[in-house]
């Protein structure tokens, strides 16, 4: 079956919680009450569904949300016209398929239905995570910062794709 992008449901929260999980330390744990304000938050919560399960997921936010990440505060105190992805994860059994760039095609064109001049994110410099590195650069994003958050446990590089 073909993979199906379309909005994050309530009945997908689980399995987005568990994909998250297996995700760490890429991208930080959450609980399902956690991700559920999350997703209340974004303007963007997207799943990539296998017949209806989702195998990956998006997650994006505008400015002015009420969102205390470190990195989001970052790009906020740097621009007013972005589209801030704060996650991004696809189930390793389906790398390789198109799931990430899928999912990216859609925020893309979400930021510029909204007029966003750019697509923002973070990928962990330590713990390093060089396959996210190379697959945001293979879609256009460049480095424009780093910071070290969590109290130095972790540092990021800040990257942004102009649109």
């Amino acid at each position: 079956m073909p993979i199906v992008f379309r909005p994050l449901s309530e009945n997908d929260l689980a399995r987005v919680v568990d994909l998250n999980t297996e995700a760490v330390p890429a991208v930080n744990e959450l609980t399902l009450d956690e991700l559920r304000t999350l997703v209340g938050r974004c303007a963007l919560a997207l799943a990539a569904a296998d017949d209806d399960r989702p195998v990956g997921f998006l997650l994006a936010l505008e400015p002015g949300a009420d969102y205390a990440s470190e990195n989001y505060r970052w790009f906020s105190e740097r621009s007013e016209n972005f589209l801030y992805v704060d996650r991004i994860v696809v189930d390793p059994s389906t790398h390789g398929q198109g799931i990430g760039r899928g999912l990216y095609e859609q925020a893309f064109a979400v930021a510029a239905e909204g007029r966003r001049d750019r697509v923002c994110c973070e990928v962990n410099t330590l713990p390093p995570n060089p396959e996210s590195m190379a697959f945001h650069a293979r879609l256009g994003f460049s480095e424009v910062g780093r910071q070290a958050t969590k109290g130095g446990a972790v540092e990021v590089a800040l990257l942004e794709r102009m649109l």
